[in-house]
């Protein structure tokens, strides 16, 4: 039973793991696109002799652009709370894990000891039979 529960916990816990990757990933996502957009940002630009509602039209896509980055941070800061909470979560888990181990380890060195005891009380029984018959 515990062997099954500690191999629950290990799984739950590489299961988060690949969760947490995951998380990680679309943060990294987001920060390439806001890196991408803000290189738009600085690179639009009109033609030197271009009409004044050129530069309007300019803000409006740089101020849309600006939005689009906002965003994507709002976004971003989420997904990091999220990874905040896995990371939380594995670390209950780990904890628990090592709980089960523990008590995996105490229960075989339990059944060493049996098996020792058990195979010293046999050499007895044979030393004893052999003093007696001797």
């Amino acid at each position: 039973m515990i062997d099954q529960l500690y191999s629950l916990k290990k799984l739950q816990t590489d299961q988060k793991l690949m969760e947490k990757a995951q998380l990680q990933s679309k943060i990294n996502q987001l920060d390439a696109e806001i890196m991408l957009t803000h290189n738009q940002i600085n690179s639009a630009r009109v033609q030197k002799f271009g009409a004044i509602s050129d530069f309007a039209v300019l803000q409006m896509h740089k101020n849309t652009m600006k939005e689009h980055i906002k965003k994507l941070e709002a976004e971003k800061i989420t997904i990091t709370a999220k990874v905040e909470k896995v990371v939380q979560e594995v670390i209950e888990l780990q904890k628990e894990t090592e709980q089960y181990e523990y008590i995996l380890d105490e229960i075989k060195q339990e059944k060493r000891l049996k098996i020792l005891k058990e195979e010293m009380e046999a050499s007895e029984e044979y030393i004893q039979s052999k003093y007696i018959s001797g």
